[in-house]
């Protein structure tokens, strides 16, 4: 019987062919029409022999996440009887942005390399995750338990309406899972993230007479200097966690005003603030609603508001899923000829919902030695086509391991 690496080698250029069509289709969230994508990828599925379900979110709930249609698709491969292993890739990306020199849709390959949208995050999973699985359903291997494929599509609006969503209708009930990785790592542990809209509202006047207004822009700057100001105290708070280092804070998205000779009357701004695992995600908010709150109290006349719009928890380690952590390091370490240990990112994951109901979950997954290598979330993300065929071969050996 040929080796699982063998069994990988030998479907390795139709591997980069399918990831090549999953570059091509767009799924950009924001605006989040992921419905298309989704179509092709369970066409793709099939021509592989796996029989694709699909399960598509009601459009209200869809809408009422920001995003325009979803189909989240699972595989189920059974075995034999033992445990369900889950594997999550998400399919949306963010859009492309600018600065880049190569069509982010045309899936170029160069030196060695596949230029596109997605290439890393994650779209190469779903390529990793299912040649992996199509290795050992090939390998004719007596096996225990079932590999389920949950391929979804709202990572970069939360998560809520993809794994979040196939979790609580209790449409997969999976005992460990493997999530999307980014890079050489086998990661356990990651930060949360706790998105705010403030909203800072004076009166509009004539920019001739700027005392007859309440500068909403005024109110603005000086919660954003005080929110700068604590961005620097946070270097003093370190993780324990390899690879996962301080909280970070960043205001991205800012809007208001009428016209330039106008007193803005609306001033509309949005802050990331990304929370290590030793953090508590309801001490954190109240941190910072204070701290607004006391950056704004000299501004009587004006009004501000804080609205919450995302909270993803810190992920951390749950003892169920050592076995597959040691696993995977192994294996890594043996195919990818370096020392590849566990450790922490800086990122969020959708792997915090499954590890919310107690289902133990690992990162691993098609990736250079880091996110910076690959350009992740920039123009030209890139991913080098052996350390795909590499991750593939890697997770197959793990699921071997797992499940005989």
């Amino acid at each position: 019987m040929p080796t699982l690496k063998e069994l990988v080698d030998q479907r390795f250029p139709e591997e980069v062919r399918f990831l090549a069509e999953l570059i091509k289709v767009p799924s950009d969230n924001p605006p989040g029409n992921c419905g298309v994508h989704a179509e092709r990828s369970a066409e793709l599925l099939g021509e592989l022999g796996f029989e694709v379900e699909k399960h598509k979110v009601p459009s209200d709930l869809v809408t009422a996440h920001g995003m325009q249609a979803i189909t989240n698709l699972v595989i189920r491969h059974r075995f034999g009887s033992g445990p369900v292993i889950a594997l999550n890739a998400h399919g949306d990306v963010v859009p492309p942005g600018d600065g880049w020199t190569r069509d982010p849709y045309s899936a170029e390959v160069v030196d060695g390399w596949m230029y596109g949208r997605g290439v890393a995050v994650s779209k190469s999973d779903f390529a990793t995750y299912a040649f992996a699985l199509d290795a050992l359903k090939r390998s004719g291997a007596v096996l225990q338990g079932t590999v389920e494929l949950h391929l979804t599509y709202d990572e970069e609006a939360g998560g809520e309406i993809g794994p979040g969503w196939l979790l609580a209708k209790g449409i997969t009930k999976p005992d460990l899972a493997l999530g999307a990785g980014f890079s050489y790592s086998v990661v356990t542990a990651h930060n949360g993230c706790l998105h705010l809209e403030v909203e800072a509202k004076g009166r509009s006047a004539h920019a001739a007479r700027p005392s007859t207004g309440v500068d909403a822009l005024e109110v603005a700057t000086d919660i954003m200097s005080a929110i700068y100001a604590y961005r620097h105290m946070l270097t003093a708070r370190v993780s324990e966690v390899p690879g996962i280092g301080s909280p970070q804070v960043t205001v991205g998205l800012i809007k208001g005003g009428i016209n330039t000779n106008v007193v803005p009357d609306r001033i509309t701004f949005r802050l990331d603030r990304r929370m290590i695992p030793e953090e508590s995600s309801e001490q954190v908010e109240a941190e910072l609603r204070a701290l607004i709150g006391g950056a704004s109290r000299r501004h009587l006349d004006a009004s501000v508001d804080v609205r919450r719009i995302l909270l993803a928890k810190p992920l951390t380690e749950l003892p169920a899923g050592k076995r597959m952590t040691e696993i995977l390091c192994r294996h890594a370490t043996r195919i990818m000829g370096e020392t590849v240990q566990a450790g922490g990112v800086p990122l969020y994951t959708d792997a915090r919902h499954y590890a919310q109901r107690g289902i133990p979950i690992v990162l691993y997954g098609a990736g250079p030695h880091s996110i910076e290598e690959a350009n992740a979330h920039r123009a030209d993300e890139r991913l080098e086509l052996t350390d795909l065929r590499k991750a593939t071969e890697v997770v197959a050996e793990t699921l071997f391991e797992m499940l005989s």
